[in-house]
């Protein structure tokens, strides 16, 4: 069994918002740009309160931003 991972679909999701920048995301949620490089590679999970704020700057539920699944690198 593969070790498991959170991932998400921030990418997607920023160019289908009029190409949002990751500066502009990371204002609206209150964290660094770099929280959003760090989470779009793959390299950070997001703690639940940070998902929420997400999702919630895309309007969308928790599970349409975001997904629990086998790390495709492996």
């Amino acid at each position: 069994m593969g070790k498991k991972l959170v991932g998400n679909h921030i990418r997607k999701l920023r160019f289908n918002q009029d190409e949002m920048t990751q500066q502009q995301l990371a204002d609206k949620v209150g964290v660094t740009r770099q929280t959003i490089v760090a989470l779009e590679k793959g390299n950070y999970s997001p703690s639940l309160e940070l998902a929420f704020r997400i999702a919630h700057a895309f309007d969308l539920p928790l599970e349409q931003v975001f997904f629990y699944g086998e790390n495709p690198k492996q």
